[in-house]
C-alpha cells in the first residue's frame, strides 16, 4: 500500500475521533446492572463487552451476585421477583473495495447496510443462590441438527457454582452456536472468546478469532476453578449445536493467570485443544469424527498511561491441518496478533491493531491486517464503532474479488 496514503488514512482516522465528546464508561448486558443495581462500568472495561476485574468476579460466582432488587426466598430458593432480560442489537454497515459486485463478496464491494447484523434477547442472572443462567434468543434461528426443527435458542448456560475459600468451584453447561468451545467459560479480552473481545472487526485484530479457536458451534461441559489470580476450565465439548448422537466428547484446556502489578490489571494464558469429538449418524450408523486440534497464548494488560486508560491485548496461535480448524491437507494455520485501545477523551477511544497470519495454502499464504478505529459512547449502553482494516501479503498478489480494505461502522445498543 502506498506510504502516502496509508499516512492520510491514519491522520483522517485520529482527526474522526479527537472530535468526539465521549466517555470511557462503558455497557453491558442490562439484565446484569438491572440485577445488581449497579452501573454497567462496574464489570466492563472500555468498551463492551471487554469485562474488569470486577465483571471476572461476577462470572466467577455463576451470575449470582444480586444487589437491592427484590428476591422471592424460601428454603433453597432465591430468586430476582423479575425475570431480568436485554434486547441487543448491532446496525452495520460495511464496504470492501474489491472488484466483484455479484455473489458473495458483490454487497460488501457496493456498500452494504446490514439491518440489524445481530439481534437478540437476552435473559439472565441468579436462578439461586449457587445456579445462574444466560440465554440468547435470536431472531435468525436455524434447524436442530437431529430434528430438523427451527429453534432460537442460540446460546445457553447455566453455572452451578460453589465457594471453597476464596476459590468458585463452577460446573457449567453450555451451547452455542457461535462462541465455541470456550463459551462455557472465559475471562481474557483476548479474542479467545468471540462473545468477549474488544474490536468488532474480530477476524482481522485477533488471532484466537482468526484461526477459528473461539468461535463456532460448541456444546459441552466446563469444569472451572476460578479466583482473583486467575482461573482453570477444563470442558469437554463437541463442534455441534442442537441434539446429536454423542458418542465422544473432545477435551478443551483454558488456564490463565489474572494478577495486579503497580496499577495494571494484567492476565496471562494459554488454550489448548486436543483429540476428537465423536457423533453417530443416525442415518448410516456410522461413527464420525471431529478432529479438535489446536492451541493459542495470549496475554493482556489494562490499566492508564498520562491519565487514559489503555488496554493492550496479544495473541500467539495454531491449528493442524485437517482438523474443524484447519481443513487445509497440507500445513498448518499459525497467527499472531496485537491490538490496542487508548482512551483518549472522556467518551472516546482509539483502536489500532496488527495481525499477521499464514493460511495454511500452499501459495499466496501470508495475510496481514492493520486496523484502525475507534468507539464513541452516546450512551453508557449505546456505542458507535469504526473498524477500516487494510490487508496486506502474497494472499493479496493476485487481484482479489473481495479486495484487501473493508470499512465497519457499528451501532451497538442494549436495553
Amino acid at each position: 500500500m502506498n506510504k502516502k496514503k496509508l499516512f492520510k488514512q491514519v491522520l483522517a482516522m485520529f482527526a474522526l475521533f479527537m472530535t468526539f465528546a465521549v466517555s470511557t464508561e462503558t455497557q453491558a448486558v442490562p439484565a446484569f446492572a438491572r440485577q445488581t443495581g449497579m452501573a454497567c462500568a462496574a464489570c466492563h472495561y472500555q468498551t463492551y463487552p471487554a469485562i474488569n476485574a470486577f465483571g471476572r468476579a461476577f462470572k466467577s460466582a455463576g451470575f449470582t451476585l444480586i444487589g437491592a432488587q427484590e428476591q422471592v426466598k424460601g428454603v433453597d430458593l432465591g430468586l430476582p421477583v423479575v425475570l431480568n432480560g436485554s434486547l441487543v442489537t448491532k446496525f452495520r454497515y460495511q464496504k470492501t473495495n474489491g472488484a466483484a459486485t455479484t455473489g458473495g463478496a458483490g454487497a460488501t464491494n457496493t456498500g452494504e447496510l446490514q439491518f440489524p447484523d445481530e439481534a437478540a434477547l437476552l435473559i439472565g442472572g441468579r436462578a439461586g443462590e449457587h445456579v445462574g443462567f444466560l440465554l440468547e434468543l435470536g431472531t435468525f434461528g436455524e434447524a436442530d441438527t437431529k430434528s430438523g426443527e427451527f429453534s432460537l435458542f442460540g446460546s445457553f448456560k447455566m453455572p452451578f457454582s460453589y465457594k471453597l475459600g476464596g476459590t468458585n468451584l463452577s460446573f457449567i453447561p453450555f451451547i452455542t452456536d457461535a462462541g465455541g468451545a470456550g463459551y462455557g467459560f472465559e475471562l481474557l479480552n483476548t479474542g479467545a472468546q468471540r462473545f468477549q473481545r474488544v474490536g468488532e472487526d474480530r477476524r482481522a485484530l485477533m488471532a484466537q478469532q482468526y484461526l477459528g479457536l473461539g468461535a463456532g458451534k460448541a456444546e459441552g461441559f466446563a469444569f472451572v476453578a476460578a479466583n482473583e489470580m486467575g482461573f482453570v476450565n477444563v470442558s469437554l465439548w463437541a463442534p455441534k449445536h442442537g441434539s446429536f448422537a454423542v458418542k465422544q466428547l473432545a477435551p478443551y484446556m483454558r488456564v490463565a493467570w489474572t494478577p495486579s502489578f503497580g496499577g495494571w490489571d494484567t492476565g496471562l494464558g494459554v488454550q489448548y485443544y486436543s483429540g476428537k469429538a465423536r457423533e453417530r449418524d443416525t442415518t448410516t450408523g456410522l461413527n464420525v469424527d471431529h478432529v479438535t486440534k489446536g492451541w493459542a497464548i495470549d496475554g493482556q494488560l489494562q490499566g492508564a498511561v498520562g491519565g487514559m486508560p489503555l488496554g493492550v491485548y496479544a495473541a500467539y496461535g495454531e491449528t493442524p491441518r485437517n482438523t474443524v480448524f484447519n481443513s487445509s491437507l497440507t500445513a498448518d494455520k499459525k497467527a499472531w496478533s496485537i491490538h490496542m485501545q487508548l482512551g483518549v477523551l472522556p467518551k472516546a477511544t482509539l483502536l489500532l491493531g496488527y495481525l499477521s497470519a499464514n493460511t495454511g495454502a500452499a501459495t499466496q499464504n501470508k495475510d496481514n491486517a492493520l486496523t484502525l478505529g475507534g468507539t464513541y459512547l452516546l450512551a453508557q449502553n449505546v456505542q458507535l464503532q469504526l473498524n477500516h482494516a487494510m490487508f496486506s501479503g502474497s494472499k493479496y498478489d493476485a487481484v482479489q474479488a473481495a479486495g484487501d480494505q473493508r470499512t465497519t461502522l457499528m451501532l451497538f445498543s442494549a436495553f
